[in-house]
């Protein structure tokens, strides 16, 4: 089974959007990197984005593309999720590398064509995850 990890929103300027949600909404800062800016309400993260290039906005939609961008998940057997989603409709998309196996994210297409990911638990534990 998964659980839902983060939600990834690609957006002009990263650093006022994040602004915006942790006033708003009094989400917690986790970690501000090259890409943007990732927030926690203690359940979920929210990444907040800027692509620099097309080819790292990683599909058709390009680096100016706003929106939202993908969900992530944790799953408890990449394998049996990545059969899962596809016996459900579901179509692969992208795998991003990491440095070990358990590090790598598998992206997939839901049947209306959004982007997700899985990552195992191993994985799930870093700042992408709500916690942190």
């Amino acid at each position: 089974m998964g659980k839902l990890r983060h939600i990834a929103i690609t957006v002009s300027d990263p650093e006022a959007t994040a602004q915006f949600y942790e006033r708003t909404f009094d989400m917690r800062r986790v970690e501000k990197h090259g890409l943007g800016v990732m927030l926690t309400d203690g359940v979920v993260s929210l990444a907040v984005l800027k692509f620099p290039t097309d080819a790292m906005a990683g599909d058709e939609r390009g680096k100016d593309f706003v929106g939202l961008h993908h969900m992530g998940f944790w799953v408890d057997d990449i394998d049996a999720s990545a059969a899962r989603i596809e016996d459900n409709g579901g179509k692969y998309h992208m795998e991003l590398p990491g440095d070990t196996p358990s590090d790598k994210e598998f992206k997939y297409r839901d049947p209306n064509g959004i982007v997700f990911d899985i990552v195992n638990d191993d994985y799930a534990t870093d700042s992408w995850g709500a916690g942190g």
